[in-house]
């Protein structure tokens, strides 16, 4: 299989970004793992891993500090969209994240910014369901801690 190009599009704000940088380290119909390193600089975290589970509709990822060190595991609700013709997919972010802290303690996060965007026309009913839906789905295996047995074999045990 061509290596394809990935995109991230987010609605708020409204971006498409190609992850030109990131390295796909492993995929196949179901998923696709990459490794990265932050766009631009910051003082929480600096690279990561993230597995798209793209018949789920969500993708978990592993955020570290510059010495390696577990940050947090970052859960993003996406719909992903294969344009063959190009070899691309792109990862469409439906808004509502779930976090993952080293201590266990997970926080939900962002949910009012899927009422946000259907009041703005950014994204339609049946995209604010599939969000709530692949959220609930999430909200499910991490609370009965397999969210990160789901990645551990891809994250290379870090």
């Amino acid at each position: 299989m061509n290596i394809p190009d990935i995109y991230r599009k987010r609605y708020i704000p409204d971006e498409i970004i190609h992850l030109k940088d990131d390295e796909i380290i492993f995929i196949d119909e179901n998923k696709i793992v990459t490794k990265w390193n932050v766009l631009h600089p910051r003082n929480d975290f600096a690279k990561g891993y993230s597995c798209y589970f793209i018949k789920e509709g969500y993708k978990i990822s592993k955020f570290m500090d510059n010495n390696d060190k577990l940050v947090y595991y970052y859960c993003d609700i996406i719909d992903t969209i294969y344009e063959p013709s190009d070899n691309k997919y792109i990862f469409c972010d439906l808004l509502a994240d779930v976090i993952i802290y080293p201590d266990g303690k997970v926080k939900v996060v962002d949910i009012e910014e899927i009422a946000d965007a259907l009041e703005k026309g950014l994204i339609n009913c049946e995209m604010a369901k599939k969000a709530l839906r692949n959220l609930g789905k999430l909200l499910e295996i991490v609370y009965s801690n397999k969210a990160i047995e789901l990645v551990k074999d891809y994250f290379g045990g870090l």
